[in-house]
This record gives C-alpha cells, structure tokens and sequence, in this order.
C-alpha cells in the first residue's frame, strides 16, 4: 500500500505563519527520506490557523530541496481561477521537476463567503461553470484543442515534456462521476467526511479508469496514551482557534460534541495500532493508496506521527 502525506500548512499555537510554512518544507524533506509517495499541499483563504493560499508557491521551495517524492496541489480550488493560469503554473512546476508534478483540483471556498467575493466574485455561478473550467485546463494540459477553438494556438508555456497529473478532489458522488468522466484520477477527503465514502469510490470505478486514493486524519505516536493526549489538545485548540480563541479549563457542550465529530474521523494511536486501522480503511475503500493529514500541537510530534506510521509500513525500505 502507497503512504502519502497532506499538508494544510497549521500555525501551531505560539508560532507565526512563516514558521508554519517553514515547517511545511522541513516536513517535506523528511517525507521524502520517509519513503512516502506524494505530499500535496492545500490551499486556504483567510481561516486562522492555516498559513497557505497559494500551493504552486510552496510547491516550488518543495521541488527544489526533495530529490524522489511526488509534489501537488490538494488541490488548487478552480473556481477562483482561469483554466489556464493554473495550467501555465503547473506546467512549469512539471518543467522544473519532470515526472513529480501532481495537478489535485477541487471546488470548495476554501475560505469565507468574503474572501471567495474577493478571489472570484460570483462563487456559486464559478461553481456552476466547474465542469467547463475542467475540459479548459485539460485541453491546455494535453494541447488538444480543437483546430477552430480560440485557444488552438496558444500553448501553457512552459510546456514540460512530463505534464502534470491531473486529480479531482471531492467528497461527493457528484465529484466522482465527474472525475470518471472527466478521465481524472479521484481523491476522497475521508478526513471531512466519512458519509457512504466506500460507496462513493465504487461508483467511481464504475467508469473512471484512474488512480484512487483516500486521505485521513491520522495521530500517532509512542504509546496509544500519548496519540489520545495529542489528538485531544490539537482538536480543542483548533476548536478554539476557529472560534474567539477563549482558552478555559472545562470543556462546552458544544465543544465537547465537536470533539467527538473530529475523533470519529480520525484515526489514533501507537504504531500497530494505527497499521491496522490504516489496513482496514484501504481495504473498505479497496484503494491502495492512503493520504495522512496530520496536525498535532507542535510540529516536532507532527512529524514523529508520520516517522512512526513509516515504520509502521517499513517505507524506507520500498
């Protein structure tokens, strides 16, 4: 089974954004010695505690300092953007690093209702238009427009001799239909819901040809006492953060109940424990490639989380 690894980029409490980017990078390079397949980076907009809104700039600092692992967007959000400035961007990421270039594409906000305003303008018409935008980019991706079109002579400059792998991301069977029949490899967020996942993949592969994959929120750690401390400070302060960032020494009902709804999404524990829990999810999903997002307090033991699933897999070894 193939282990990859999201990135969303969190501002730890006590630390700055730079620092969280900076991290960002630094976890990269130790993925790539780990032995993980990909590392995609997210993209957000004005929400507090998440420090990236523009992946192909990261993507960049990444590709230069690792040497085997595949690099992408998870995802770039296409309704804020022109098919082909996303196609220009990432054929030149694919140009600087032939063979290691992931294109994820999705279609949420990725922020509030005012900075989509700000971004796009009409999000919910930019929503509409997904489908159109899709067969835009890819055409630009694959230079196979047709000879009438507009676009015919124009190309994504630079054009890599490796294109980009083009994903679409999505939480929905809306979103797998349409990946299947845009001929694009399918992402599940089961780490933002969980809702009939293994039914949306099958319907998936009932057309789509491409590859899968199911990203989860993963907390490990030495012992099974320690993964259950750090999933429930890294829950409520990210709880908090969203909120008006009170900090008091007991818990609301309405924080209580939000915890419980980010622990059933994740999966924790010590090394063997979250190997088996991890076995078990590709194999309801039948994927066989899994996708962690991890965020913990600090970044030291979000980056131990990942050394221990590692080893859990034996991934340096591949």
């Amino acid at each position: 089974m193939k282990l990859s690894i999201l990135d969303q980029s969190p501002v730890t409490p006590g630390k700055t954004a730079k620092e969280a980017l900076e991290a960002t990078v630094e976890l990269a390079k130790a993925a790539d010695r780990m032995g993980y397949d990909r590392y995609w980076v997210a993209e957000h907009h004005d929400l507090t505690g998440l420090a990236s809104p523009a992946p192909d700039i990261l993507l960049g600092l990444i590709g230069a300092q690792t040497e085997n692992i595949r690099i992408g967007s998870g995802a770039v959000l296409l309704p804020h953007y022109r098919p082909y400035q996303v196609a220009e961007r990432y054929n030149l990421l694919a140009t600087l690093y032939p063979g290691r270039i992931d294109l994820g594409i999705g279609r949420a906000p990725g922020g509030s209702a005012e900075a989509s305003i700000a971004l796009s303008g009409n999000f919910l018409e930019q929503v509409k238009n997904m489908p159109e935008k899709l067969d835009e980019l890819l055409r630009f991706l694959q230079q196979d427009f047709p000879d009438e079109h507009t676009y015919a002579k124009i190309k994504a400059s630079p054009v890599p001799d490796h294109p980009p792998v083009p994903w679409l991301l999505g939480t929905s069977e809306k979103s797998a239909i349409l990946a299947a029949e845009k001929g694009m490899s399918y992402a599940f967020a089961h780490f933002m819901t969980d809702q009939d996942g293994p039914a949306i993949l099958e319907k998936y592969r009932e057309t789509g040809k491409g590859a899968t994959l199911v990203a989860v929120s993963v907390i490990c750690a030495e012992t099974t006492e320690e993964a259950e401390d750090l999933a429930f400070r890294s829950m409520l302060q990210r709880i908090r953060q969203e909120a008006d960032g009170t900090q008091t020494e007991t818990l609301s009902d309405e924080e209580e109940e939000k915890l419980n709804e980010m622990r059933e999404k994740t999966i924790i524990g010590n090394p063997s424990e979250v190997r088996e829990q991890l076995l078990e999810l590709s194999k309801a999903y039948q994927t066989d490639e899994l996708m962690i997002v991890t965020i913990t307090p600090d970044y030291q033991t979000r980056r131990e989380s990942y050394e221990w699933v590692a080893r859990a897999f034996d991934l340096t070894a591949r």
